[in-house]
């Protein structure tokens, strides 16, 4: 099981699982794309160990490109861990204040964002593929956990895990206006003027939205790997029948 970690201490583990021909389907993690829910099931199991935590702990939303987000409990452990239908209904981000739970998103060139607050004993994960960013569920999830929650932004920490590039990213003039539209992505888009493409930056656009929302730059990590040319990585746009990888965070 190939893992690229972002934070492991005796408080945080942090981390992204890779695409790894060694293991079943590649080490697919999601159960909604696969050949075999048994061969994601052994992928998890084996994540579990190396956490050295239980699959019960897992706690998965199901994710419909929403800006939902949901604030999980010990109550909700085992949720879309064994199977899609227990999962966090038509939510596309997961946050907690328990220790002892591993929460995780789903992603193939979509942006997962993993976060903490030590000093509020928070973590929590968004999956922000383009439509959740037009949606701005990113600065959505923080705008929430600093003005309800009362989290300092200033302590935050932020990993924006691999995703799909720039230059990979080609898109027409909807998609372009939707991000256009939200009035601070200019800077994150580029225009061929001989194809009439856009090829649009989504995680540097949700990084700003981090920003937007009180976020010190500095505490903001992006993974630039791009999913569709690192062959560590799924990439929906390169492969429609890929696996998916699972980003996750878990207070010790």
């Amino acid at each position: 099981m190939r893992i690229e970690f972002y934070e492991d201490n005796k408080e945080i583990v942090a981390g992204m699982t890779l695409r790894d021909d060694k293991e079943a389907e590649g080490g697919n993690m999601a159960l909604h794309v696969c050949i075999s829910p048994d061969n994601v099931m052994k992928n998890r199991a084996k994540l579990a160990a190396s956490l050295g935590c239980d699959l019960d702990c897992f706690v998965c939303p199901e994710q419909t490109h929403s800006e939902n987000f949901y604030k999980a409990t010990s109550a909700d452990k085992g949720r879309g861990a064994h199977e899609l239908g227990s999962a966090i209904p038509d939510t596309d981000a997961v946050f907690t204040y328990e220790p002892g739970i591993l929460l995780g998103c789903f992603t193939a060139d979509c942006v997962p964002v993993i976060f903490h607050n030590k000093a509020a004993g928070l973590i929590g994960v968004i999956h922000s593929g383009w439509q959740g960013t037009v949606k701005e569920i990113t600065f959505k999830v923080f705008r929430h956990l600093i003005g309800q929650e009362g989290c300092n932004p200033k302590e935050f920490q932020v990993y924006i895990g691999k995703a799909l590039s720039q230059e990979k990213f080609e898109v027409d003039e909807d998609v372009h206006q939707k991000f256009n539209d939200l009035g601070y992505a200019q800077p994150f888009i580029q225009h061929n003027n001989q194809t009439g493409k856009y090829y649009i930056d989504n995680q540097q656009t949700v990084k700003k939205q981090c920003e937007l929302a009180g976020i010190p730059s500095e505490q903001i990590s992006v993974d630039r790997a791009c999913t569709y040319t690192d062959p560590a990585c799924f990439s929906y746009r390169k492969d429609q029948s890929c696996g998916r990888h699972m980003s996750f965070i878990m207070r010790r």
